[in-house]
């Protein structure tokens, strides 16, 4: 049957009774209204949460001895090399990081965080931390499985 003006149009073909039983729909929900948290947590130290996550990657991987490349920071947070790019050049700008040259490579860069990236990048932690709490909560002792079946996603 055709559809006319007074007929609704064809329901969505699904395997769904509801999209509330959809799991890629309910992740896509779930994320949003993290991310939306996060921003509104990390606001108040005018970072984005894609410039915290790097920030704070930056910090954690410059623990080791070995130099931190932006190739190897946005593998490290799974984020899009040109994107990475991006918003290093933010917190560069910022006075959050320098780009040194490469211990070993005369072609590359590696990246240091600065003294203020740092300082700032452990302040922002403790708030994202504190809305993760909050946030993860409502699943009271099942956060330790939620994190173990996220593990499992991510392989």
């Amino acid at each position: 049957m055709e559809n006319t003006p007074n007929t609704p149009p064809n329901p969505l073909e699904t395997a769904f009774d509801s999209a509330e039983d959809s799991p890629g729909f309910l992740l896509w929900q779930v994320s949003n209204v993290w991310q939306r948290r996060q921003r509104d947590a990390l606001a108040p130290l005018e970072l984005t949460h894609v410039q915290f996550v790097l920030l704070a990657s930056l910090a954690y991987l410059s623990h080791s001895p070995e130099p931190v490349t932006q190739i190897g920071l946005s593998q490290h947070a799974q984020t899009d090399p040109m994107m990475t790019s991006q918003v290093l050049r933010t917190l560069e700008g910022k006075g959050l990081l320098e780009r040194i040259p490469h211990p070993t490579d005369a072609r590359a860069k590696s990246l240091k965080i600065t003294n203020q990236g740092l300082e700032l990048a452990n302040r922002a932690v403790g708030v994202v931390e504190q809305m993760d709490r909050a946030f993860f909560a409502a699943l009271g002792e099942d956060v330790g499985e939620f994190v173990g079946m996220v593990h499992r996603l991510l392989k």
